[in-house]
């Protein structure tokens, strides 16, 4: 079954080579323009004053992603964390975030809406959402009207899938959206949430109408090899504000040291695209595969993803945890582990996630995870390299075979 759709899936894995060529040469061409040398990976300590290396790398971020400015720093711990920072440093008491691609991630939630925890709306700041059409799209009459608010100062827009069963945005999607908020009169900040998705197409959302997009290090961008990290691109103006909320607003990028040395932020990023199509390769193979078993998967292993996640829809909730159980147990690291569902931080329901990466939770290496819930669905993302995706199928396969009897 492998073999048989290694084959039919040939097509489209050429095309994930050409779209990784593509953005090598970009990455390369960024480390050129910024003449990146072995003194931008030596560590800093205290205040960090004209540390080279964290200055240059956001450089080399905001030229990679088309952008005036970049915020790259191990001092941003995760996504959420990153969109945080964004959204408490552009938006003030009375203002309005707005949504258009629904409900975000569920770790954003208590972040916008969280009641004293020093949420958004804690400090007056109004959410509102304009869903996504049953058929994935964009709602234009809700979000015309919904802009006709003057307290809108950030249009937010999630590239992934979150929890939910829908294809992640084509930057073809985001670029027509923006040129439409920016048609409606919308003079404010574009921001989108561009995790899971960097790499994976030939341009990003800030090559195509987005004025903020925001990521973690150890998802594609990180290639794998960084340790954490996020960043942050875009328009100088909104970078700059914030960096002050990163820091303080006296000092915004200006600080911020690193004892540890760069080099492995460099060479992640220098990794990414590759690493990225590697991913990609392994979630079409995984696709087409159970899709050839009877079950629904998305994105359509027909043609190219827009992210590197896939959903599979599993028919029990035991069939759902075998699967993570499987991704684990193809793990390098901790694959002996025997995994349960459990109460994290951030998530309304149990989850159960495998993560058996050399560095922590790093979503780019193989890993899956599932809120435990009807119906059945899990997320399945990641893999440094296509043979271990090809491998943990294997696993998966038999886990899957044997829980039919």
């Amino acid at each position: 079954m492998i073999q048989e759709s290694e084959s039919a899936l040939r097509n489209v894995f050429r095309q994930c080579d050409e779209i990784a060529y593509k953005n090598q040469a970009k990455v390369l061409e960024a480390f050129q323009k910024n003449k990146i040398a072995l003194r931008h990976f030596m560590p800093s300590s205290g205040y960090g004053y004209g540390d080279e290396g964290r200055d240059t790398l956001g450089a080399v971020f905001a030229d990679i992603f088309g952008a005036e400015a970049g915020l790259v720093t191990p001092n941003i711990v995760s996504g959420t964390h990153a969109l945080t920072i964004g959204l408490f440093g552009l938006l003030k008491f009375g203002d309005t975030l707005l949504s258009i691609s629904g409900n975000p991630y569920d770790t954003l939630q208590s972040v916008i809406g969280g009641k004293d925890i020093g949420s958004l709306a804690d400090y007056g700041i109004r959410f509102d959402k304009c869903d996504l059409t049953p058929a994935g799209e964009f709602d234009r009459a809700a979000i015309r009207h919904k802009l006709c608010d003057a307290s809108v100062k950030v249009v937010f827009i999630q590239r992934s899938r979150g929890y939910e069963w829908r294809d992640a945005l084509s930057e073809a999607k985001i670029a027509d959206i923006c040129a439409f908020v920016r048609e409606c009169g919308f003079c404010g900040c574009i921001f989108v949430d561009n995790c899971y998705g960097e790499f994976v197409e030939e341009s990003e959302p800030t090559q195509n109408g987005a004025d903020i997009a925001v990521g973690s290090l150890i998802k594609n961008p990180g290639g794998g090899i960084a340790p954490t990290g996020g960043y942050i691109v875009g328009k100088r103006e909104y970078v700059e504000k914030i960096a002050g909320r990163l820091t303080a607003p006296s000092i915004g990028a200006e600080v911020g040291s690193y004892a540890y040395g760069y080099q492995y932020f460099y060479q992640g990023v220098f990794m990414a695209p590759h690493v990225v199509s590697q991913a990609v390769k392994g979630s079409l193979l995984i696709g087409e595969c159970l899709k050839k078993w009877g079950y629904e998967t998305s994105p359509s292993v027909s043609s190219l993803p827009y992210d590197i996640t896939r959903a599979i829809r599993f028919r029990s909730r035991e069939e759902l945890v075998g699967f993570i159980q499987a991704v684990q147990e193809a793990s390098p690291i901790d694959s002996f582990v025997q995994l349960e569902a459990w109460d994290m931080p951030g998530y309304e329901d149990q989850v159960i996630m495998a993560a058996g990466c050399f560095v922590q939770g790093a979503s780019i290496e193989l890993s899956a995870d599932a809120p435990i819930k009807e119906p059945y669905i899990a997320y399945f993302q990641g893999g440094l390299t296509y043979e271990h995706c090809k491998y943990a199928l294997t696993r998966i396969l038999k886990k899957l075979l044997g829980s039919h009897g």
